[in-house]
């Protein structure tokens, strides 16, 4: 059961620029590099405690675990301009069995998730319905 006093996000990353075994190995990373409106004002929605769904792109499509965020609304230090915003985050747990886009797609009940509906979007939003689904089939 998804706790409703946070909000749930799902954040995309190429494996071969940023994994999740290289999140694990930093204990700590930081979120950027992300250079489209709606995923920054996604970012800058983000709470300390809140959770992220860590999506391996391009590769794997598939989420392999869970991130929780541990510093909010910081300027994204790859920004010279100041305008670009990220989150710091950290491992909280990685799915035994990843969920795939193709299982995702699969679901009924995810076809409005915002994986599916903007999927070039690198920072989306999770309802708390989509959360428990995801996990649930995680753990199937």
């Amino acid at each position: 059961m998804p706790d409703m006093s946070k909000n749930y996000w799902l954040m995309k990353s190429e494996p071969f620029k940023y994994g999740w075994d290289d999140l694990v190995a930093e204990e700590e990373g930081v979120w950027d590099g992300v250079r489209n409106h709606s995923a920054k004002l996604n970012l800058k929605a983000m709470k300390v405690g809140d959770e992220a769904f860590f999506y391996h792109s391009r590769e794997g499509l598939e989420i392999v675990g869970i991130a929780e965020i541990t510093v909010e609304g910081i300027p994204d230090p790859t920004d010279e301009t100041g305008k670009w915003a990220a989150v710091k985050i950290k491992p909280k747990r990685k799915f035994d069995h990843p969920v795939t886009l193709k299982q995702i797609k699969a679901t009924p009940e995810l076809a409005n998730c915002e994986l599916v509906r903007l999927s070039r979007l690198s920072v989306a939003k999770i309802t708390p319905q989509e959360w428990d689904i995801i996990c649930a089939m995680a753990e199937a």
